[in-house]
């Protein structure tokens, strides 16, 4: 018999629904139903391509005995931390203070007024060595729950509450963050930066392409070369590794091991914008082909395997799928024995494969829970095709040409095994990322699919993901929107708007940037303390309102709205943008300086402001030649600071929308430049030499 959650559109709470567990959905029935019985809350939180969180499933909740524990004293609740962002964000929080660390599954237990007296993530069902097991830990809080210790269990949860409200009282010192702070992040990063492996810091290694966009802006700022090094070294060793599919393309989640040999599989959206955007920016800044490439290949495989029928992208895809044997493994899906080489390649392309890809017979990695090895292989590369072609005595080009032939054979050889599981929700903020994603990439690599791509996401947000009252909502799944947005969803898809604007310059994208800025101003912004909670004034009332600075595995919300707010503020003029990215980027000061590699997305809007921020307009009539040339000057240069409106002659909309641009006009019937920064223009330009010449100017010596 299905459990609560079967009613639930969320993938993740529906792999649930059949679990002997009495599952519940977050939401006042279950907390009504736990002051009712006078019972505590055993709140499991996590996401539908969690590998550990299937574990865990596997070896309690679907655990009789497990069950009879949990529904016997407990009111069991679930939650998809994808489609309840807010929710996890509080009590990862308070797992981050109880243990010192978090992850998923997380597992807190509350009180029926939800406040947190434990917190731990993955737990065995039978405890063993230092770590706590259910079978021990659930009649052990029940006994505590119902004696007169469970005053100390309600005093712990009081005083983790008050921590939590606490938790930001100390990030504002009411001073603006200068340049020093840039600096000391590029140096810290510099001391934990890699050299050999690329990425920073050891195993577990994640990518974190918001570190890379941030070293771009620093070289950009200072030209300073060992940060470009940090970039290419990095973006190179990943692709190279097994954090890349080899075969499929895509980026997996990271890196159980410090040379990015043996990923985590599953494969995120977000993941897969934010190395599009690294890889992409990395070709403009150095017009190097294999970041073009690359980019290409992620969006491949994003193409592909993620786009949904209706419009946007799934989520994800999962670690887990089966192996040969019917028995569900992490990563069976793409590891691959020399023997499955041979059976689908020629011997001499098999014999190249095995050898440039580093495969064993005995496997070329150790299964990460046993230490043993299986015979499978993942494969990668652990040098440059160049240096493997040299090595082989191949002509580079010819070496690629097998290499992909062989691509494909194997690629159509892994099209028959079960695939992973797809977590089909379409979510905003992911594909407000993946919007950006494919406009960048759109305009840099004058690709007109990606720009219908983009296009054809942007529609689909503007258009579904809405309510009857205009407001902005989370997540879409079988035709079906709904769930409040958060900050995070304005945020990323004002990014994508904004992208939008820029690579198809329709005042419209600009338009709804502005109106979906508006909105979040209004509902999201701390009018006190600056910077914006991550739940709206009128949403569900949580034990505390959370408010999010730092970086995490994405951008935060509040980093990517000061870059929003300074991008508005260049191309409307209106300088209550610029405000307000003032009074956030003085809220997040203090904390930013304590560890300012936790915050480089925010520091990216730092550059910006503290550099030399411009607006370019372009007078003329769309595409024509004389525009085009001039837009083409500003597509190829890495320009970080700077954004680009077109002006066509009689538009009402753009000067609308950005006054100034009214008096920017063609000069003598040609198309020109008008380059604005520090509250003047330059005189303007039809040459795109001179063009050319007036942006180079931007880079300090």
């Amino acid at each position: 018999m299905p459990n609560r959650l079967a009613d639930e559109q969320s993938p993740y709470l529906r792999q649930h629904k059949d679990n002997p567990v009495d599952w519940r959905p977050w939401g006042d029935a279950a907390f009504a139903k736990a002051r009712e019985e006078d019972k505590p809350i055993f709140l499991s939180i996590g996401y539908s391509t969690c590998h550990w969180c299937h574990v865990m499933e596997r070896e309690s909740f679907e655990d009789d005995d497990v069950a009879a524990l949990l529904n016997d004293g407990f009111v069991p609740i679930k939650v998809d931390r994808e489609e309840r962002p807010d929710v996890d964000s509080i009590y990862m929080d308070v797992c981050q203070m109880m243990r010192g660390q978090g992850g998923w599954p997380l597992t807190v237990l509350l009180t029926p007024d939800r406040k947190p007296f434990f917190a731990a993530t993955y737990l065995p069902k039978e405890g063993r060595f230092q770590q706590t097991g259910l079978m021990d830990l659930l009649p052990r809080v029940k006994q505590l729950w119902n004696s007169d210790d469970r005053a100390k269990l309600l005093d712990d949860a009081e005083q983790v509450t008050d921590r939590l409200q606490r938790i930001g009282d100390d990030q504002t010192d009411g001073d603006a963050p200068g340049p020093t702070l840039l600096d000391d992040a590029a140096r810290q990063l510099a001391q934990q930066f890699d050299r050999t492996h690329g990425g920073f810091g050891s195993a577990p290694k994640f990518p974190a392409p918001h570190n890379l966009l941030f070293l771009l802006r620093h070289w950009h700022r200072t030209g300073e070369q060992a940060a470009l090094n940090q970039v290419t070294t990095t973006l190179d060793r990943m692709r190279w590794g097994g954090l890349f599919d080899q075969v499929g393309y895509g980026f997996h989640r990271y890196s159980t091991d410090q040379q990015w040999k043996l990923p985590h599989f599953e494969k995120m959206l977000y993941d897969q914008a934010m190395h599009v955007l690294a890889y992409t920016e990395a070709y403009q800044a150095t017009g190097t082909d294999r970041y073009e490439r690359t980019a290409r290949e992620v969006l491949t495989y994003v193409r592909r395997d993620l786009q949904a029928p209706d419009g946007g992208f799934f989520s994800a895809e999962d670690a887990d799928s089966l192996n040969a044997e019917g028995d569900m493994e992490e990563g069976a899906f793409y590891v691959w024995s020399i023997e499955d080489i041979r059976e689908h390649l020629e011997p001499a392309l098999a014999d190249l494969v095995i050898d440039v890809y580093n495969m064993s017979p005995a496997g070329n990695y150790q299964e990460e829970r046993t230490g043993e090895r299986t015979g499978k292989n993942v494969l990668h590369r652990d040098q440059s095709l160049a240096a493997a072609a040299e090595q082989r005595g191949m002509e580079v080009d010819v070496l690629r040409d097998h290499l992909e032939t062989a691509r494909r054979v194997l690629l159509d050889a892994r099209s028959e095994r079960p695939r992973p599981g797809l977590d089909d929700k379409v979510l905003t903020d992911w594909n407000g990322l993946m919007t950006a994603a494919l406009a960048k990439a759109a305009r840099v690599f004058d690709d007109a699919q990606f720009e219908e791509a983009a296009v054809q996401t942007g529609r689909f947000v503007l258009d579904t993901m809405h309510d009857a009252d205009g407001r902005l909502l989370h997540r879409y799944r079988e035709g079906e929107a709904g769930i409040q947005a958060t900050l995070d969803d304005y945020a990323f898809l004002i990014w994508g708007l904004l992208e939008l604007y820029e690579t198809t310059f329709d005042a419209d994208w600009l338009r709804a940037a502005v109106e979906h800025m508006e909105a979040a101003l209004d509902r999201f912004w701390d009018a006190e303390g600056g910077g914006f909670y991550m739940t709206p004034e009128d949403g569900e009332a949580l034990i505390v309102r959370p408010k999010e600075a730092n970086d995490g595995a994405l951008p935060s919300g509040n980093s990517v709205q000061l870059m929003n707010l300074l991008r508005l503020a260049r191309f409307t003029g209106r300088t209550e943008f610029e405000e307000r990215a003032a009074a956030l980027s003085r809220w997040a000061g203090a904390t930013a300086r304590r560890r300012p590699t936790g915050f480089t997305a925010m520091l990216s809007g730092l550059h910006w402001a503290l550099g030399t921020p411009r607006e370019v307009v372009v007078a003329g009539e769309p595409d024509s030649d004389d525009t085009n040339a001039l837009i083409d000057v500003l597509r190829d240069d890495y320009t970080p600071t700077t954004v680009t409106l077109q002006r066509p002659p009689g538009d009402a909309d753009i000067t609308a929308l950005a006054p100034f641009t009214e008096s920017q006009t063609p000069v003598d019937g040609r198309a020109a430049a008008y380059v604005c920064e520090a509250f003047r223009c330059e005189a303007p330009v039809t040459d795109p030499a001179a063009l050319r010449e007036q942006l180079r100017t931007d880079r300090e010596d």
